[in-house]
């Protein structure tokens, strides 16, 4: 069955965006006195740090039309999301991309001229209750002294932030837009169509030859344009290596990691600890090879269900109802957002032809967020229902209890609401169902979340750390070279499984490395999702956890997620993460 164009989807399973803007029209009427707004900010040139109260009165100026823009950015970017083909959506996106560049330009001078300020009076500014609400800004400022410019520099860097965007638009459009993908041949013999959305579910069909065949023809697709793919990574690393350089940091590592207040070591700790659990990794694969009765076990077979003969179909509905039963420990009110969130079209469910591949969810401050799927129905779907909301939940509890300048949590939290909704979903599941059968089923459905969301992820994390060190020290990024980096670490990370030339162009495919060093926070965020999860069940008590996903970007992430216990400046999180993975690929040996 072919994708339906997007004014053929069913639009109960639509996201509504007139809860951002009523109509075009409004949207016209809100771009047009953002963009206006704009002027405003040259007035406050050379004014902000004359005194505690002018500084507060220019932040609130700032921070206010900044909001205005985002709304009309944000509107404009989830159309454009939602059926990528539609050239309106295309130009008001455009417009709506340029409107944010020429606010980040507007505001270039800003952090400038309040490091002008000077430390004493700067010190002066924290400890002033008037400025109490910007107390965190103040600080974060403060401390990037030493890699912002001056106010030529900034506005020029704000200039480019939009060019740099371009290997990341025409990746989107190359695989969103561009790519079309030839027919499987089903496990009923029947000839079907091959996408983005549907090819996990291809993958984790119990047919091998159905495995392979999608397999191969999916990433043969990929293998027409890996030169392409390869100009396009190339220049998203030199951009990253480029505006690190500028700003004066060692590596894009360092500079990625900033603006957290994340050390390096902790992106480092994370793939040596990983490193030093590769072990489990091999037991777990070598029991896969034996309970699918392989000869050899290849990278197609690491996605299909260990256990035959168990449900794997799930409607809608079904998933909105085990994902509200899953997270009931986290309290009435929580739950009660959900079914707002399933009820009110905060989502967008199913794919259709245009429509931005994968999931996410938009936090938008004062409305909602929103929730992107490419639902197919199956148990890894409802796991990402469960996860989007997650990431929907903390938006929306960080934007109820922060002002517009402190909502936005930052990114080395971003995954750990997210998975600990996934966390708790496995642990209702393994609760509520007896059959063997179906207990293997969810436990190595478990194991695969390890697989793919700490191990997986690292080894994303790596290839990133290694590609942009390539760079540095002046190799190619060509499509060889990249090809070679990702098999030797698959290699390494999958060892026993046949890692044929073919999966050595997956990075291709890889959305999040046009943001780069993003993907280890999932890896981070599952490790302290699974402590998280685990002490809510076992006390009842999930105050603290709720605590934290009102924190938005008040404070420094490392401090806010000690809010739950869990310290990631030490590896510890990490390698409990790393003994519950392997007491549950004993379990499961057991059981099967």
């Amino acid at each position: 069955m072919s994708l339906k164009p997007r004014k053929e989807t069913d639009s109960r399973y639509m996201w509504e965006l007139s809860h951002i803007f009523e109509s075009r029209e409004a949207f016209e009427e809100a771009y047009s006195a953002a963009e206006a707004s704009l002027v405003q900010i040259e007035d406050l040139r050379g004014k902000m740090t004359h005194d505690a109260a002018t500084l507060k009165h220019s932040l609130d100026a700032i921070y206010e039309i900044g909001e205005k823009v985002e709304l009309v950015y944000l509107y404009a970017f989830l159309h454009k999301e939602s059926d990528n083909s539609d050239p309106e959506y295309q130009a008001m996106s455009g417009r709506a991309v340029n409107l944010l560049v020429s606010f980040s330009s507007a505001v270039s001078f800003m952090n400038p001229e309040i490091l002008s300020a000077g430390k004493e009076k700067l010190e002066g500014f924290l400890c002033d209750p008037v400025l109490s609400g910007y107390r965190h800004i103040i600080e974060d400022i403060a401390r990037g002294a030493d890699h912002t410019l001056d106010e030529k520099g900034e506005k020029m860097l704000a200039m480019l932030s939009d060019v740099s965007e371009t290997p990341s638009d025409t990746f989107g459009m190359l695989e969103s837009v561009d790519m079309t993908f030839p027919t499987v041949t089903d496990e009923n013999g029947e000839e079907a169509s091959l996408s983005h959305g549907n090819f996990i579910v291809y993958m984790t069909s119990p047919d091998r030859r159905v495995r392979r065949e999608a397999y191969e023809k999916y990433f043969g697709e990929f293998k027409k344009y890996i030169n392409t793919f390869a100009a396009l990574y190339s220049g998203s690393v030199k951009f990253d290596t480029y505006f690190a350089d500028v700003r004066g940091f060692d590596s894009a590592l360092e500079a990625s990691l900033f603006s957290s207040n994340v050390p390096t070591s902790v992106y480092d700790s994370l793939i040596e600890a990983i490193h030093s659990s590769l072990e489990h990794m091999k037991k777990y694969t070598d029991l896969r090879q034996r309970v699918l009765k392989l000869d050899s076990i290849d990278m197609y077979d690491l996605y299909c269900p260990m256990v035959e003969g168990v449900r794997d179909s799930y409607t809608f509905e079904e998933a909105c109802e085990l994902v509200k039963s899953a997270c009931a420990p986290l309290g009435e009110e929580y739950v009660s957002l959900l079914e707002r969130a399933m009820s009110e079209h905060w989502i967008d469910v199913y794919e259709n032809v245009g429509k931005t591949t994968g999931a996410f969810s938009c936090g938008v401050h004062s409305v909602h967020p929103y929730v992107l799927l490419n639902y197919t129905g199956t148990l890894d779907d409802v796991f990402t229902l469960a996860h989007e909301l997650g990431h929907a939940m903390h938006s929306y509890f960080s934007s109820s209890e922060q002002d517009y300048a402190n909502h936005n949590y930052t990114i080395l939290v971003a995954e750990v609401a997210s998975t600990v909704n996934e966390v708790l979903l496995t642990k209702y599941l393994l609760k509520t169902e007896e059959d063997s059968a179906r207990r293997s089923y969810i436990l190595n459905h478990f194991l695969e979340g390890f697989r793919t969301t700490v191990f997986r992820q690292t080894l994303f994390a790596e290839f990133e750390k290694l590609a942009h060190e390539a760079h540095k020290s002046g190799t190619p990024l060509t499509a060889e070279n990249l090809n070679s980096i990702y098999r030797e670490l698959n290699l390494k990370y999958y060892s026993g499984v046949d890692v044929g030339e073919t999966h050595s162009i997956e990075w291709a495919r890889i959305p999040h490395f046009y943001r780069a060093f993003y993907v280890y926070l999932y890896a981070t965020g599952f490790c302290s999702a699974v402590a998280i999860a685990q002490h809510i069940l076992d006390s009842g008590d999930a105050s603290d956890y709720l605590a934290f996903l009102k924190t938005g970007a008040s404070d420094y992430p490392i401090e806010e997620l000690k809010i739950t216990g869990i310290d990631l400046s030490s590896p510890e999180p990490v390698r409990r993460a790393m003994k519950v993975f392997a007491d549950t690929v004993d379990e499961l040996a057991k059981i099967i």
